[in-house]
């Protein structure tokens, strides 16, 4: 079964387990990421603070607060991943609702495996990389992304949330073609 088959609550599971595993591993909190003028620590940071405020403002969901990143990086990413995983496994969730101005109204299970499992799944090669932890994604999900978001390219990059795009050699793997696409260097290095 590859990820694109799991349901988002196993999709999540999977994809934020193997994030836990590099958070877990980390041993320099400060050293540097591929995001310009990021360490560690801020990846960790960005996932934590960014989603609580996603899920309040368009579905009114309080997420479990767990220490700050810069006081307990791994305590804090462990109170959000498991509250993140709580509200996926809910029976009820997939009958909730997610309201946004840029995204119009849909299911709050799909709100979270499409803006937020996805992020993970990103940022793991951000920590990995930074850490010099294992930095593989899985081809076929990063292909899926990929295909998702080539079409819809010049939203992201106006949302200045995405850099421009890094060239790539024609012939790359997908992963290295979503890192290019999302305005990683897939050859960074620390």
């Amino acid at each position: 079964m590859t990820l694109a088959d799991l349901t988002a609550a196993e999709r999540h599971r999977t994809i934020a387990g193997t994030f836990t595993q590099r958070v877990r591993a980390t041993k320099s909190w400060g050293a540097p990421a591929p995001v310009a003028g990021w360490a560690a620590r801020d990846v960790v940071r960005h996932l934590v603070e960014w989603f609580p405020s996603f899920l309040a403002h368009g579905a009114g969901i309080e997420l479990p607060r767990g220490p700050g990143a810069d006081d307990d990086p791994v305590a804090a990413w462990q109170t959000h991943t498991d509250g993140v995983q709580a509200l996926l496994d809910d029976p009820a969730t997939p009958g909730r609702s997610f309201s946004d101005p840029h995204t119009g109204d849909l299911p709050l299970d799909r709100a979270i495996d499409t803006f937020y499992t996805s992020d993970v799944f990103m940022h793991t090669w951000d920590l990995a990389r930074a850490t010099g932890q294992d930095d593989r994604l899985d081809p076929d999900f990063a292909a899926l992304l990929l295909t998702g978001m080539e079409p819809i390219e010049e939203l992201m990059r106006s949302s200045g949330q995405y850099g421009p795009r890094v060239p790539v050699p024609p012939d790359a793997d997908a992963p290295t073609r979503l890192l290019g696409f999302i305005g990683r260097d897939p050859f960074w290095t620390p």
